[in-house]
């Protein structure tokens, strides 16, 4: 999985978790090591926070990495911060947006070989939110799903490897939102609980942004590891407020309410026909447990790209 800064590392987190329960390897590839985050929990507002910000996202890192029980490498790029104003300014020289391209790929092309995975994780094109590090994830990893396939590309890098599917995570789908704001808004009609009002606002925000689940084509139900999922945005804290909005809904009433984790398969190597109700509920739907992406490699097997552009009025 593909994650622009380590406090992004936990979106999916529960499918993670799932998959390492269930005995697979997992591993996140963070790009930059935040170091132009804003402090967004106030109880880690003091002194030595900001002049030591790397060293302790680094820290959290590990920390949610643990829970998780990932493997976890730094692709060691600076964060490009998130530019505000209109005009926006300039990125900052060194940043991760402004990295060659071409350097970045043969990174990743190197960290796919080497750790051979089936499925890759990655962000859509517009990068969840626009953020020049979202987007440059998008462009880096579509482009090393390709050549790290290619045995004519780097062989210095190691044996080709072809992943058999890419996905995009897809974790603020507006229904889950309006789901669970409903269910509070049930239980609290006069909306007098403060919880209730952050999920109400929560849902506002995410009502003002593209709604992404109809490109929804995976839908993987992860209801006991949402516990974990939390515990490890937890351990983000400079990145996290644990009296924020997306703390507002209960473990037990998400797991009840949207008990699932969403992604958008945007290419394949393997044929993949729809289960019968229409979305997969498994990454690994269509994988054959013989796969074998460098005998796919040389073999020259073909990638199938699925649409990944917003309709004309969400953009």
């Amino acid at each position: 999985m593909f994650s622009p800064t380590p406090g992004l590392s936990s979106k999916g987190a529960a499918t993670m978790a799932r998959y390492v329960d269930e005995g697979h390897r997992v591993r996140v590839l963070t790009c930059t090591g935040g170091e132009r985050g804003d402090i967004l929990n106030p109880l880690m507002d003091k002194p030595g926070v900001v002049e030591n910000m790397v060293a302790i996202r680094r820290r959290e890192m590990a920390h949610a990495a643990e829970i998780l029980g990932i493997e976890h490498t730094w692709l060691g790029y600076h964060d490009s911060g998130l530019p505000q104003g209109d005009p926006p300014p300039a990125l900052p020289e060194g940043c991760f947006a402004l990295a060659d391209e071409d350097e970045v790929v043969e990174k990743v092309v190197r960290e796919i070989r080497d750790y051979q995975p089936h499925v890759i994780i990655t962000y859509d094109e517009n990068g969840g939110y626009p953020h020049p590090d979202h987007i440059m994830v998008h462009k880096v990893s579509i482009r090393a799903w390709a050549q790290a396939a290619d045995p004519q590309y780097a062989p210095e890098l190691g044996e080709p490897w072809a992943a058999a599917k890419l996905y995009y995570s897809h974790g603020f789908v507006r229904p889950k939102f309006q789901a669970l704001a409903d269910q509070m808004e049930r239980r609290d009609p006069q909306v007098e609980d403060p919880q209730t009002k952050k999920a109400l606002e929560l849902l506002e925000f995410f009502r003002r942004m593209p709604d992404v689940y109809p490109r929804v084509t995976t839908r993987v139900p992860v209801a006991q590891w949402l516990p974990r999922r939390y515990a490890a945005l937890r351990a983000h804290a400079t990145q996290i407020d644990p009296d924020g909005p997306f703390f507002a809904v209960d473990v037990d009433t998400e797991a009840e309410v949207w008990p699932t984790e969403e992604y958008e398969l945007a290419q394949s190597r393997v044929p993949v026909s729809a289960p019968d109700e229409g979305l997969e509920s498994e990454l690994f739907y269509g994988i054959p447990d013989s796969w074998d992406g460098i005998a796919q490699a040389r073999c020259g097997v073909e990638a199938s790209p699925r649409p990944h552009t917003y309709p004309e009025e969400q953009k």
